[in-house]
């Protein structure tokens, strides 16, 4: 899932997501360790995207919003 589509979720949707990709990652897991995992990259993709939901979720549980390079170059 892409940075763009996790910024207009609510933070009950970013929780529900991450425990939806929490679960995908233990199954994958279960999958490498008994030898069946056939896509694995899928171990990779499901990782980044839970630090995305993270990373989103922090940022509206704190209440900022990233600011844009040009922005924080003229402040200073």
């Amino acid at each position: 899932m892409k940075t763009e589509e996790l910024k207009f979720l609510t933070l009950d949707q970013l929780d529900g997501e991450l425990v939806k990709l929490k679960k995908e990652q233990f199954n994958l897991r279960f999958q490498k360790a008994s030898g069946q995992l056939e896509n694995t990259s899928r171990v990779r993709q499901v990782r980044r995207d839970i630090a995305r939901v993270l990373t989103v979720a922090g940022q509206k549980r704190a209440g900022s919003a990233p600011q844009s390079k040009t922005q924080s170059k003229t402040d200073a």
